[in-house]
Parts: structure tokens; C-alpha cells; sequence
């Protein structure tokens, strides 16, 4: 006989979507708050009534979408890279009349979370993933961000040449992993925003040099 899942075990997954506006405007209260609390509180004593109570919204509709403090984690963070996609499209895809190098450097910067408003991380988000992210869940977000770079530059008609896959992934790789790591160890504001800066530099002078895309 197959047991059932303990009534106990909490759900890290968010139950819906809003797709409505008011919906949108909640869900984005709910989001702002549980940061707010983080900020100021931390992890550990965030609960999903302290969550609803703060943002002004009852308790019961903050569970039709997030049953637990962990979907509400998992939540936020498919909101921030959908938010970041966003704004890819935004600013470094949809201009009509921006420089391939502007492109990408509007990329980079926005990857690399020193443009635009990027999203609150913390630290210990990193601790969380293996709790609200299934491998599948990780593998689409990086898949998703990958192929953002490939949009970027078809829309570049002044781009020397194509990279190819196997050079746009270490491309990606240099800076989203390296968002990832400067999180880790919670590296300086300034020191990050120079190091995106010498990313942009990095991304620039290969992309420039159609012989060096060319060769293995």
C-alpha cells in the first residue's frame, strides 16, 4: 500500500500565477514585503503571516498562491529572473538603434546586477536552492538567460560575426557565474561594479575579433 505525503510537509512550489492586474499589484506587495522582512529580520524569522500582515493583505490570499515561506522564496526568485528577461528585451534587445557593443555591454551590466533595479539577493538564497529548485527549474532559468545573450546579438546587425554555441556559453558563463560567486562572498558594491565593467571589456574585445570567434 503506497503511504501518503504527511499533511505536514509544507509545498516549496507557488500554487498560481496572477494574471489579473489587481492580482499582480498583491502578488507584487507580497513580493516586497517578504524582502522588506528579510532585510531587516532575516530568513529564519520570516513567516508567511508575518508576510501577509505587513503587506496589508489577508492571510488566506496570500496562500492561494504561496502556501509555505519556501514557495514564497521560490516565487520571488522565478519574479527576478523573469524581471531581469524583461529588461533584457527592454533595453538591450528592442532598440531599433543601439551599436552591437551597447547591446552587449546593456547585457552584461544587467546580468551581472549593476544596472537598472536589480533585484534584492541575499546569500543564503544560494543555501535555499536545492529546497525550492529542482534541477529542471535551475537547468530552464539558465537555459532562458543563455539564450537571452543569442537574441541580444541577432539583433545586432553590426555584430563582426556569430559566436558560436560553445562561445556564447563561456560568455554567459563568465558572467552569470560570476554573479553567483561575488554573491557568495558578498563582494563589495564598488568592487563589483568594476568587475562587471572589466566583464563588459572581456565580452567587447572577443566579440570584435571575428578571426578569434573562428578558430578552435
Amino acid at each position: 500500500m503506497t503511504s501518503k505525503a504527511t499533511p505536514s510537509q509544507p509545498r516549496n512550489k507557488p500554487l498560481k500565477r496572477p494574471t489579473q492586474a489587481r492580482a499582480k499589484f498583491t502578488v507584487q506587495a507580497i513580493f516586497d514585503t517578504y524582502v522588506r522582512i528579510w532585510q531587516r529580520e532575516g530568513w529564519e524569522r520570516i513567516t508567511t503571516r508575518a508576510v501577509a500582515l505587513e503587506a496589508g493583505v489577508a492571510v488566506g490570499t496570500l496562500y492561494d498562491y504561496f502556501p509555505s515561506k519556501e514557495a514564497l522564496h521560490s516565487g520571488y526568485v522565478r519574479h527576478c529572473i523573469e524581471r531581469m528577461l524583461e529588461a533584457i528585451q527592454e533595453q538591450a534587445i528592442a532598440p531599433p538603434d543601439l551599436s552591437w557593443q551597447e547591446r552587449v555591454a546593456r547585457l552584461v551590466r544587467l546580468l551581472g546586477g549593476v544596472a537598472g533595479e536589480s533585484a534584492w539577493f541575499h546569500p543564503q538564497m544560494l543555501e535555499l536552492e536545492p529546497v525550492v529548485a529542482e534541477a529542471k527549474h535551475q537547468q530552464r532559468a539558465y537555459s532562458e538567460l543563455l539564450q537571452a545573450w543569442r537574441r541580444v546579438l541577432e539583433a545586432a546587425d553590426d555584430l563582426p560575426a556569430m559566436p558560436s554555441d560553445a562561445q556564447l556559453e563561456a560568455l554567459h558563463l563568465m558572467v552569470w557565474g560570476a554573479r553567483r560567486y561575488a554573491l557568495l562572498v558578498e563582494l563589495p558594491a564598488e568592487r563589483l561594479q568594476a568587475a562587471v565593467s572589466a566583464q563588459v571589456d572581456c565580452c567587447l574585445r572577443l566579440l570584435a575579433s571575428p578571426a578569434a570567434l573562428s578558430a578552435d
